[in-house]
């Protein structure tokens, strides 16, 4: 039991200091993420770099299925980034190698007086990563007391032994270990605890590391579950790469073990250095053959699947003095369609979200937004310096319905947003629709989609007639709202619909019928601009 409140202890201190660094560098990490991942060498050093700072290769990776499931990320440049991760989460294992358990106690009273008593975020999270340092060390300090008495255990050396002379064995522990607590670096710091009690010799600790890297791969298999087939994908070259690694030492564990004792003459420096080794001579093996990598997840796996594209296609900000005004004003028309089609792919995950009572997706639309913020404001930026190159009155016009019309398509995406956390809380606290509202909604649903795709065609197609059918389709939408209202107010009276879940249903359809007011604002812009 002491070895396993320690534990306990050790994993909660690494959970709380991940989340505290999150938390201070969330957003930042993410479009380090996003961004700077278009080679393989720059994808190793973002993982490498990321998951070191968030503790946690499984958080890296399931990051990564999420972005490459929502078309922010390639499958090649999730590749990189899954071998730099599985650097990145031996950083742990160097830290709690350095046995510096005389600061877990002063740790933790720091790191309580930061988080409780701190007024600016920033040194709240610094708080939650200082106090989540000392609970690891002072987990590695309970492990190592509790464990070191079984020492004098028969059963117990026995087992160790086996792991020595059965390197399988020894794989196999510590595939199941990892695969159950998640995290590679909690495994390790065992192994790290067990060695320090005198309990493993080199050779089994090693072959319970390398588990450890095979079982840290469930997380992201786990998370894959449902995805796209790219986000599959990337959970399967984690997969692959770790496996593969693993199959290569397994013969040469003799000469890796000699190499790993020339590194140290501390036995949990051996461990420490073994896991990072590992991870690094792997990672260079493989670099010469990531499009095979690739190629061979993609036979595993086959099917076409689209990916999103980030930044401006059509214009270029460097190139805007140089175009005539109308063939500025046409291209950047058509980058505007294009952002329009990715608000209303957003809220078509937002509305799915609520439909199959799903929330995986919420986290999609999230990520949609933030593409469709940076467009927005790369297109304004352009639109505003095409502003100044003279144009004649009717270009001017237009370029200002066009700025009109990248602010209502922006809103949309933010509306899809709020309908996402609306269905989050519908699911959260388990608030449930009468088959009556679901019925409306799937109505009012179909209107709105209806406007916002014509609203967007009649831009893209300078289609008059089409403007004018969306102008009549939001009239007919005020009114399918307000009798919407009225027989849910009835159905409260009458006690079908619960009051909780109301409020949710009212501000859903406030929210659908925004869009159509934006789809409505386009349309106009499309009538007033011929």
């Amino acid at each position: 039991m002491g070895v396993f409140g320690g534990l306990g202890l050790f994993l909660y201190g690494i959970h709380i200091m991940g989340e505290g660094l999150q938390k201070a560098a969330g957003k930042r990490l993410r479009r380090i993420l996003e961004v700077l991942t278009n080679s393989p060498l720059k994808g190793i050093l973002v993982g490498l770099g990321v998951t070191a700072i968030i503790q946690s290769s499984s958080a890296t990776t399931v990051m990564l299925v999420g972005f490459v499931d929502a078309g922010l990320l390639t499958l090649r440049q999730a590749v990189g980034v899954i071998l730099g991760a599985n650097i990145g989460t031996t950083v742990t294992a160097q830290v709690v190698a350095l046995d510096l358990g005389a600061l877990a106690l002063p740790a933790i009273g720091l790191g309580f007086v930061l988080f409780f008593f701190s007024r600016g975020a920033q040194w709240r999270d610094l708080g939650q990563v200082v106090l989540g340092f000392g609970l690891l060390f002072l987990g590695m300090e309970t492990m190592s007391t509790y464990l070191y008495p079984l020492r004098d255990n028969s059963f117990f050396l026995g087992l160790m032994t086996s792991m020595s002379y059965k390197p399988f064995l020894a794989v196999l522990v510590g595939m199941v270990v990892t695969g159950i607590i998640q995290s590679s670096s909690a495994t390790t710091g065992m192994v790290i605890a067990l060695a320090g009690a005198g309990l493993l010799d080199l050779p089994a600790a090693v072959g319970l590391v390398l588990g450890s890297n095979i079982g840290t791969t469930a997380t992201a298999m786990l998370a894959s579950v449902g995805t796209s087939l790219n986000a599959r994908r990337a959970a399967l070259v984690h997969f692959l790469f770790n496996v593969t690694g693993v199959l290569l030492f397994l013969p040469f564990l003799d000469q890796f073990q000699n190499l790993i004792r020339l590194t140290s003459v501390s036995l949990n420096h051996q461990v420490a250095n073994a896991h990072t080794l590992f991870n690094v001579i792997n990672t260079i093996i493989f670099i010469p053959f990531l499009e095979h990598l690739e190629r061979l997840v993609k036979h595993l796996l086959p099917g076409e699947e689209l990916v999103l594209e980030r930044g401006l296609k059509y214009i270029d900000n460097r190139e805007v003095t140089r175009l005539p005004g109308n063939i500025a004003l046409g291209q950047v028309t058509k980058e505007i369609v294009r952002m329009g089609e990715l608000a209303k792919d957003s809220l078509e995950d937002a509305v799915a979200c609520l439909f199959q009572e799903d929330c995986r997706r919420a986290e999609l639309v999230e990520q949609k937004e933030e593409v469709i913020d940076e467009l927005e404001m790369e297109i304004t930026s352009f639109l505003a310096t095409l502003s100044q190159q003279g144009l004649g009155p009717d270009a001017s016009r237009r370029l200002t319905g066009l700025l009109h019309a990248v602010n209502d398509l922006e809103r949309v995406g933010d509306h899809a947003c709020e309908l996402a956390r609306l269905v989050t809380t519908k699911l959260d606290r388990s608030r449930v629709f009468s088959p009556e509202a679901v019925a409306d909604l799937k109505v009012l649903y179909k209107l709105t989609t209806d406007c916002l795709a014509g609203c967007i065609e009649a831009l893209r197609n300078h289609d008059l007639e089409l403007a004018r059918k969306v102008v009549a389709w939001e009239k007919d939408a005020d009114e399918m709202q307000q009798a919407y209202r009225d027989k849910h107010i009835k159905r409260l009276n009458e006690g079908i619909c619960m009051p909780g879940a109301g409020v949710i249903y009212l501000d859903v359809i406030s929210n659908l019928g925004r869009v159509i007011d934006h789809a409505n604002n386009v349309a106009h812009m499309v009538l007033d601009d011929f």
